[in-house]
């Protein structure tokens, strides 16, 4: 049975200018659901866009999997007036229905995750034509008449009283292939609903909810942190490694500076059993110089999704995300200072990430602070 995850992009957005490419946690907020999605039981993912930049992006970031591919969509169907049928509609009809299920993924709801696809497409199994998720509110609804919709005023119940309604919240919906072809909708006769946490409700519409949504991811991802054992540690290279400066010449990256006592700290750190692994979105040959020098052998360029590229590596390596140490600077590190078991950042870290680490260090980077980062990791690791 082919399972095919549908992303519809456009580049214009009126109320947030260019919001599905804007870093949300350090990430482009369309890389939030396509990253649960190919950890999904989905057997392709397709982005449709408008834009040729996002493909561009999908083309390098995401070389390490075939299930996802980015796809030109027609001018046509992606004006402000075009409905997501339409979309999904021209890219069916362009592989005349070649799957057995579809599923609508919507790049704006960032707090979709893979059990969610999954929990969709497995309603499908059975009887059910279609499934979607919905959040249980247990808010007191009204009409523009004053009358209550959901509740009697006179006897207001109290909250563990009251069941509530069950909302549409937009983030995933999931489809038989014959039912979309005969409905032309996304919802077929016998719909089925999968609940989802009640911060999925929220939607991307103004500066205020970009706030909120980005602070609730944050500490969503921190809620998942346990205490284990560090067994492998993650670095960037740029104000980690260096102090975050380069020179250049009239022929492009001339030189960058190396402490060489942090190459002794991660030396040391693999005598205790601890792997390195390191993971920059530059693509430097002096990088890749400088980790060959350091027998450094995991070593990822030119990452931008650091995030998804990490639960690949955990999911091939069967590490939990706990036993990993996080060392990073800036914002593209700050999805993963949020999840893994200890993040750590120089002292000359940006602002964002320092409020985010588990550990701001004493040493600048490039001066000291992986070497620090190192023995923090050996005294940790010894009370287990």
């Amino acid at each position: 049975m082919k399972k095919i995850g549908f992303i519809p992009l456009r580049k214009g957005s009126k109320g947030i200018p260019n919001k599905n490419k804007r870093k949300m946690v350090g990430r482009p907020l369309f890389t939030w659901v396509l990253g649960e999605a190919i950890f999904s039981e989905l057997d392709e993912i397709v982005v449709y866009t408008d834009d040729e930049n996002i493909i561009s992006f999908i083309e390098k970031e995401y070389h390490w999997t075939d299930k996802v591919k980015a796809l030109l969509r027609s001018e046509d169907s992606a004006t402000d007036t075009a409905s997501t049928e339409k979309a999904i509609l021209e890219f069916c009809e362009s592989i005349d229905y070649n799957f057995d299920v579809f599923c609508l993924l919507q790049a704006t709801s960032p707090f979709t995750k893979r059990d969610d696809i999954n929990t969709c497409l497995n309603k499908l199994e059975g009887a059910t034509d279609s499934a979607l998720t919905v959040v249980n509110t247990h808010r007191f609804l009204w009409n523009e008449k004053g009358e209550a919709l959901n509740y009697n005023p006179l006897k207001r119940p109290r909250r563990q009283d009251f069941k509530g309604l069950l909302i549409e919240n937009g983030a995933v919906y999931a489809i038989k292939r014959d039912i979309l072809k005969e409905h032309k909708n996304r919802i077929g006769n016998t719909p089925a609903v999968v609940k989802m946490h009640e911060d999925s409700l929220l939607e991307i519409d103004t500066e205020s909810d970009w706030v909120a949504i980005e602070s609730l991811l944050i500490e969503r991802q921190k809620r998942s942190k346990q205490s284990r054992e560090i067994t492998h540690v993650v670095l960037d290279v740029d104000g980690v490694f260096t102090d975050g400066t380069i020179t250049y010449t009239k022929e492009g990256e001339h030189t960058k500076c190396f402490d060489m006592r942090d190459g002794m700290g991660l030396e040391i750190l693999r005598q205790y059993g601890v792997e390195i692994m390191v993971m920059t979105s530059e693509d430097s040959k002096l990088v890749a110089k400088r980790m060959e020098k350091l027998k450094i052998k995991d070593v990822f360029l030119g990452v931008k999704d650091k995030y998804t590229l990490l639960n690949k590596i955990s999911i091939e390596k069967n590490i939990q995300l706990s036993s990993i140490a996080y060392i990073g600077d800036d914002v593209n590190d700050l999805t993963n200072i949020c999840s893994v078991g200890w993040s750590l950042t120089p002292n000359n870290a940006t602002d964002i990430v320092k409020q985010h680490a588990d550990v701001v260090l004493s040493k600048n980077s490039g001066a000291g602070a992986i070497r620090e980062a190192c023995q923090f990791i050996i005294n940790y690791n010894k009370r287990f």
